[in-house]
């Protein structure tokens, strides 16, 4: 059974920066891919950035430049640096992985940006 646990996520002004990461209970160079969602209140969940096996990158046009995943394989981590944030990029964040018998999800974790 894979599980992913999200964690850095919390309050933070607009304009701010903030780091969220993912760790996984197995080796993440076997999953073919793993990413970042995100669900606004009362909307639906979206991709925002994916990364693959081989480190190629990803991102959502709304994050694109602000934003940046990254992966240690040693570590079992993926985190989702987020910079100049937004009162729109508030929302639960959610990390998956994705291997060839299915994808995987977090619990999520929450990022309040304040205006």
């Amino acid at each position: 059974q894979v599980r992913l646990v999200e964690s850095g996520g919390g309050l933070v002004q607009s304009g701010g920066s903030l780091r969220i990461s993912c760790l996984a209970s197995r080796n993440i160079f076997s999953f073919n891919s793993m990413g970042w969602y995100r669900q606004p209140p009362g909307k639906q969940r979206d991709l925002l950035a994916s990364i693959t096996s081989g480190g190629s990158t990803n991102y959502a046009d709304s994050v694109k430049g602000r934003f940046t995943i990254s992966r240690d394989n040693i570590k079992n981590m993926v985190y989702l640096q987020m910079n100049s944030l937004k009162p729109e990029d508030t929302a639960v964040y959610y990390c998956t992985a994705v291997d060839r018998r299915g994808d995987y999800w977090g619990q999520g974790t929450q990022v309040t940006v304040s205006s």
